[in-house]
């Protein structure tokens, strides 16, 4: 085979393809990081049910508008990740009871926006933490039966 390896013919390089991440895949992405957050909080997850500690995440993904060649250039010679995105999240938490509700949503919140970013190539413009319900290590059921 005759060429450099950099060297294809037909289509110029900026314009061979595009890169496409789905709404599925930001949820995905987003619902892992939530899970992973919310564990550094041991004293609120030890509370939640086994089955209910996985995050309900909804997206939005709405594409990069197609960029020039300069911009590209501009971008690589700023050394700047191509941003591919837009993503709108809506992330449905369920958290032990009592615990610093604020910090873990928080924390749900920036590691998301950063990973999003990074693993993804997407800025995040809405992030919205609800929480969707609280487990009492109070009120858990037990396997006994209530003594009349």
């Amino acid at each position: 085979m005759s060429g450099e390896a950099g060297e294809r013919p037909g289509l110029p390089r900026g314009e061979r393809g595009a890169t496409a991440v789905t709404d599925r895949v930001v949820a995905k992405i987003a619902a892992r990081v939530a899970r992973e957050a919310l564990n550094r909080f041991a004293e609120s997850a030890g509370h939640v049910p086994p089955g209910r500690r996985t995050p309900h995440v909804s997206t939005s993904v709405r594409r990069a508008p197609e960029r020039t060649s300069a911009g590209r250039d501009a971008e690589s010679a700023a050394g700047r990740q191509a941003v591919l995105g837009e993503a709108r999240l809506h992330i449905t938490v369920e958290l032990g009871y009592p615990s610093d509700i604020g910090a873990q949503c928080a924390a749900v919140r920036r590691e998301v926006t950063e990973r999003i970013r990074t693993w993804a190539g997407m800025e995040v413009s809405d992030l919205a933490v609800s929480v969707g319900q609280l487990h009492s290590a109070h009120t858990r059921p037990t396997d006994r039966e209530r003594v009349r």
